[in-house]
């Protein structure tokens, strides 16, 4: 296990997975702009690294994933330095899409706000028993900056979206279950075995194939996307771990893919 030191985040390898926790624990992992900056960082780091194959984002202790900004610095904002921290806030849920290795949110409690955005960012999500979600920037006067009014009606629709960021209501684990919001929810004690399960599961298949399925996935329908699939899918085919799969599965045993 490799440790990396940061002020605001801890980051650690455990073989293939690059673990990343967010660490402010005494203001429930609030986005500071630090920390926005040092998941930029860190995020930039991983996607240079093939030996990482999957990516786990969790929060530290058992109260919060992430409670959204930090209100104190957003108290001192002008508009344009609001602006700046919405852009650099964009930068790092639109790394965290664009990464080629799948990314999972551990929830482990609250993901508010900026805390949810960052979540909607992440390629599945499984949440703590405990976990509750919501968008209650509206309480504060303001609208989500991160993503939210794009990704959440995406998720789980826009009616239900519309409900969630213009009530500004934080609801259950269970009920973001049933929305779609979340792949699964289970007992607290059991949120990091499954998240370091479902890691170990993706990390066998094959990262090219892999990254070409989270990119078209990403697509919209509605620019291109049916397309863009046909371009991903021709793409795999150039590739020795599709040749491998095939063999693999001819052969009746286990592929090994090597991320060629």
């Amino acid at each position: 296990m490799n440790a990396h030191q940061f002020e605001t985040i801890l980051y650690q390898v455990e073989g293939v997975i690059g673990l990343i926790t967010l660490n402010r624990p005494e203001s429930l992992n609030a986005f500071s702009r630090k920390m926005v900056l040092e998941l930029t960082q860190v995020l930039s780091e991983i996607a240079g690294q093939p030996e990482i194959r999957v990516v786990i984002l969790t929060g530290a202790g058992d109260k919060a994933f992430a409670a959204g900004a930090d209100i104190r610095e957003l108290q001192t904002f002008s508009p344009t330095q609001a602006r700046g921290f919405g852009l650099r806030a964009k930068e790092l849920d639109s790394k965290i899409e664009a990464l080629e290795k799948p990314v999972i949110a551990a929830i482990n409690g609250v993901a508010a706000g900026g805390g949810l955005e960052v979540a909607l960012a992440c390629d599945l999500r499984i949440a703590s028993a405990k976990a509750r979600f919501g968008q209650p920037e509206i309480n504060l006067g303001l609208i989500p900056g991160g993503g939210a009014t794009q990704r959440l009606s995406k998720a789980i629709g826009l009616i239900q979206a519309k409900e969630w960021i213009l009530t500004g209501e934080i609801v259950s684990a269970e009920e973001a279950f049933k929305l779609g919001l979340v792949n699964k929810v289970v007992p607290p004690e059991e949120l990091m075995s499954e998240a370091k399960r479902l890691a170990e599961k993706l990390a066998q298949k094959s990262p090219i194939a892999l990254a070409l399925a989270k990119s078209a996935l990403n697509q919209s329908v509605d620019l291109g996307g049916l397309l863009y699939e046909v371009e991903c899918f021709a793409q795999c085919f150039a590739t020795e771990d599709h040749d491998e799969g095939i063999r693999a599965f001819l052969e009746r045993r286990a592929p090994k893919f090597t991320g060629q």
